[in-house]
């Protein structure tokens, strides 16, 4: 199979598009033939080595966790799928070897689901990583019907999903952006602030009496800051700021969850949640994804078309 990989810890300039051996298809795992592979800015932390105190790594090393395709081969004990199935999923394995950036990866089942039947290849690529780290970080603080809820980074991958998952649930969304990202925000059902200093008294002009939780997607100290703006501070999370807990508020990492693929797939079919992709780029054309993504000023998703 052809895919993208590094020899090597490095950055968008070390990765090459090779032939590799196809994946083994361990029991509870399927094959699936790749259509679309979601890039997100921990693709390339974990290439560059920045998680190397976490996850060990294999290489030749292919990077991605999102995917979208049509199930190849099942083995053993995966009777959940067949052959021709469409599904999509976040493939974060327990170590870094055989990523998604490739016409074929394997995957055990309890990371994948059905992919939403409204959503292109492309859009479903987009959802996984993403719309999990939302979708468990609305469920971390308990946001429901009559809260009004502070998103941090609105407008990027993980907070426009953030966002809608909170608007479905009757919640009032106050989401912070740059100003060129304020109609998106507006479209999105979230009332857009412009983030930097002076942000706590911008939302309280519009929240005089603050708000009920914090949804942090972009780090740097945001979540801490914002506390003076909610009264429980275990109503704060935060993917990118593990001091938060020793403040009382809870730190996040994703999980994949076969379940809760399912949900965000129900939520797109039923017209309630909508992903916006910013770019797409063939597969060979990996490296320019990642300098895209680095720039951190993407609205949305960047897709890898295989």
């Amino acid at each position: 199979m052809k895919a993208i990989a590094l020899q090597q810890y490095g950055s968008a300039d070390d990765l090459s598009l090779v032939e590799l051996p196809d994946p083994k298809v361990a029991p509870s795992e399927v094959l699936i033939r790749v259509r679309a592979a979601g890039v997100n800015p921990v693709d390339w932390k974990l290439a560059s080595g920045g998680l190397d105190a976490l996850m060990e790594a294999d290489f030749p090393f292919i990077p991605g966790w999102d995917v979208a395709g049509v199930v190849e081969a099942v083995g053993p004990d995966a009777h959940e799928y067949r052959v021709g199935d469409e599904v999509y999923g976040y493939l974060r394995k327990d170590w870094a070897k055989n990523g998604t950036y490739a016409e074929l990866v394997s995957a055990n089942v309890r990371m994948i689901a059905p992919r939403p039947r409204s959503l292109s290849w492309q859009q479903a690529a987009g959802v996984p990583l993403a719309g999990l780290t939302a979708y468990q970080s609305v469920e971390r603080v308990g946001i429901g019907s009559g809260d009004t809820v502070l998103v941090h980074a609105a407008s990027g991958g993980v907070g426009s999903f953030g966002v809608q998952i909170a608007v479905d649930r009757g919640a009032r969304v106050i989401g912070t952006a740059s100003e060129r990202n304020h109609d998106f925000l507006r479209s999105l059902g979230a009332e857009p602030v412009v983030y930097g200093d002076g942000l706590n008294d911008r939302v309280r002009a519009l929240a005089p009496d603050g708000v009920d939780a914090v949804l942090d997607f972009v780090g740097g100290g945001v979540a801490g800051e914002s506390l003076p703006l909610v009264g429980d501070a275990g109503r704060v999370v935060s993917v990118a700021d593990p001091e938060i807990q020793e403040r009382g508020g809870h730190w996040l990492w994703v999980r994949p969850d076969s379940a809760d693929l399912a949900e965000l797939a129900r939520l797109a079919d039923g017209g309630r949640l909508t992903v916006h992709v910013d770019r797409e780029f063939p597969l060979a054309e990996t490296a320019d994804a990642w300098r895209l993504s680095q720039t951190g000023r993407t609205r949305g998703k960047i897709v890898l078309t295989v």
